[in-house]
């Protein structure tokens, strides 16, 4: 099976050439920026289309088939599926395959899984289909994308996870066109088309993703002093730490306070991305202008993503991730005071919000990369997000209940205050973990696979 995927894949040794004396040359590009390339144009496409966009379909689907929020929101909840019950599965698998065969197939089936959409009929053949685009859209998760960045970028982590991710933030450019789509051509068409892009456009980038670099004789950030041929790297290892297995990461504090810190985050994030839409359309915004603002949401957490991720190379991340939660707690109020006739209040929103969660997002991989290392960062991260899915998964249906039970969305979002605040505190009890003690954890010496 190795075999069959070096052969298909494209040649890294153009970014790294060898000299005669079997030492690197210092490459003209070092290759963990095609890989952080490859993965913000993907998470832009699909988090576009899985996630941001579905705040399009809402509308769409209510009116056709009479269901209610709660129950489209149910499947906003499934896509859950991808940052927690399937998370600790899909870090393990990293570390051990890479990313490339996970975000190849999980692309194909998110393509695939849209053009069924288009053909549901039924409320329990929507929860199936939009399962099997949450079962595929875990392939390229922020676990998988994440570890891939975390493995070839270790000094600049943060710097390199925050481009990367800005995808999910670019994803927002995706909402207009779904929006367009929706409207001029019918959700069932849109969707047929947005599938079939994801497969024929899409799905053959993942094979510019690497999974370590040592596999290939080079070294995260670039460095070459110490390089070595890609056929000496697993037997020669020449870094070393002492990075934590998962089991000890699972009993060490600061584990749990993440965890569920970044569970009140998926919560609120969740819901309002999911929801944005529908609450605008409530207090009297017009569908398009609303459009709009969703694309806004994630747009604006692009300064977060690159923001917050420099100056987790430069200062501490905890502090950083503390002000984050601050930053959406202050958001909520200028939410639930937006309508129609008071649509300022959605730019300091904007601001406070949607930077907040885009640069704590960042900064999750960058802290559990610094407090645990990159050897078994994939099955740790995993882990984390496997807890925090409580509340990915609690977010969308419980906004929806809450509207459906008092015909206002403002409730929730006063609440999400207090959520913002719990989230804060954990942060700040948290403290970095000692480094277990025994024997040294080679970096990057396992090669497991060349995808």
């Amino acid at each position: 099976m190795r075999g069959e995927w070096s052969q298909t894949s494209f040649d890294v040794s153009v970014f790294a050439p060898y000299n005669s004396s079997q030492e690197m040359k210092k490459p003209k590009i070092f290759y963990g920026w095609v890989v952080i390339g490859a993965a913000f144009t993907i998470s832009l496409f699909l988090y576009g289309l899985v996630g941001s966009g579905f705040s399009a379909l809402i509308e769409p689907l209510r009116n056709q088939f009479g269901w209610s929020y709660t129950q489209i929101s149910i499947a906003g909840s499934l896509r859950g599926l991808e940052t927690g019950i399937l998370a600790p599965l899909m870090g393990i698998l990293v570390d051990r395959w890479g990313p490339r065969r996970l975000v190849l197939i999980g692309t194909i089936m998110v393509g695939l899984g849209f053009i069924l959409l288009s053909r549901v009929t039924s409320l329990g053949l929507f929860y199936t289909v939009y399962a099997l685009i949450a079962l595929g859209f875990s392939g390229l998760s922020p676990t998988v994308t994440m570890t891939a960045a975390s493995n070839w970028f270790h000094k600049r982590a943060g710097t390199a996870v925050g481009i990367m991710h800005s995808g999910v933030g670019f994803s927002g450019l995706m909402v207009p066109l779904i929006v367009f789509l929706v409207d001029s051509r019918g959700w069932q068409q849109a969707l047929i088309i947005l599938g079939a892009c994801a497969v024929i456009l899409i799905a053959p980038l993942a094979i510019f993703l690497r999974h370590k670099p040592e596999q290939y004789g080079l070294l995260p950030d670039g460095e070459t002093g110490h390089s070595m041929p890609a056929d000496r790297a697993s037997a020669e290892p020449r870094m070393t730490t002492r990075d934590f297995k998962p089991g000890e990461a699972l009993r060490s504090h600061a584990f749990w306070h993440i965890s569920l810190a970044m569970g009140c985050q998926l919560l609120m994030v969740n819901a309002v991305t999911t929801h944005i839409m529908p609450y605008l359309g409530s207090v009297g915004v017009a569908r398009a202008t609303a459009g709009v603002i969703a694309s806004a949401v994630p747009l604006a957490s692009v300064l977060g993503r690159l923001g917050f991720g420099w100056l987790g190379d430069r200062l501490n991340r905890k502090q950083i991730m503390i002000l984050g939660y601050a930053m959406m707690a202050l958001s909520f109020p200028f939410f639930a005071l937006t309508s129609s006739s008071s649509m300022g209040f959605i730019f300091p929103f904007l601001a406070l919000f949607s930077v907040g969660f885009g640069g704590n997002a960042v900064l999750r991989a960058a802290i559990v990369n610094e407090y645990y290392g990159r050897t078994n960062f994939g099955t740790i991260h995993g882990f984390i997000m496997g807890v925090a899915v409580l509340g990915n998964i609690a977010g969308p249906p419980l906004a929806g209940w809450v509207y459906d039970t008092w015909g206002a969305y403002q409730g929730i979002w006063w609440s999400f205050i207090a959520v913002s605040l719990v989230a804060l505190v954990l942060m700040v009890t948290s403290s970095k973990p000692k480094r277990p003690r025994g024997e040294l954890v080679e970096s990057g010496a396992r090669d497991t696979g060349s995808a």
